[in-house]
Parts: C-alpha cells; sequence; structure tokens
C-alpha cells in the first residue's frame, strides 16, 4: 500500500485522527501538547498517529494535506487544521460540536 493509500484508509476508519509529535500521554511538542488538550476536553476518543515514528508518514502527509506542519487535525476526514486553529475552534465552542457530531455520525 502506498502513503496516500494509508493516509486515506487511517482518514476512513477514523473519525477523529490527529497526526501528531508523541503521543497524547507524552506529547514531544508544544503545539501538539496544547492541541491534545483542546481535544480531550472534547471529552470523545480519538485516534492518534505519531509522525515521529513513520518519516514517509510525516513526509506524505504534508503533501497529502497541503498542510506543511503538524499537529494536523481531521476530522470525518477532512482536514481542520492545526494548533492554532483548534484552539481558536475549542474557545468558540466549535471544535466540541465538529467532534461530538463526528463521533454521532460513525456511530450511526
Amino acid at each position: 500500500m502506498d502513503i496516500n493509500e494509508t493516509i486515506k484508509s487511517q482518514l476512513e476508519e477514523n473519525p477523529i485522527i490527529l497526526y501528531m509529535k508523541g503521543t497524547p500521554q507524552a506529547p514531544q511538542c508544544g503545539f501538539s501538547a496544547k492541541t491534545v488538550q483542546a481535544l480531550m476536553a472534547c471529552g470523545e476518543r480519538f485516534a492518534f498517529v505519531n509522525i515521529l515514528d513513520n518519516q514517509e508518514l510525516r513526509e506524505g502527509l504534508k503533501v497529502y494535506s497541503s498542510w506543511p506542519t503538524y499537529p494536523q487535525l481531521y476530522i470525518s476526514g477532512e482536514l481542520v487544521g492545526g494548533c492554532d486553529i483548534i484552539l481558536e475552534m475549542s474557545e468558540s465552542g466549535e471544535l466540541a460540536e465538529q467532534v461530538k457530531a463526528a463521533v454521532k455520525q460513525a456511530e450511526a
């Protein structure tokens, strides 16, 4: 499976997926840590991929998304954005709304 197929598969299988540096329990950068905190505050489970473990994925996802930095949050297969966007959405309540809607849709 090529890297684009791997990415598509991950996005299809997970309504909420965060590509980040490190893990939610041990983030490897401040931006990933802040993004994880915002996601956890939504109260729903989410998938994550530590892009530091897979150089091919790390580089391939930048091309796939046309987004050069990490973390990258995808909800319902769509790129939402990085840390700054996620924090703004968290403050406005929009993040929790989208996360809960994606989980509900996936369960339907």
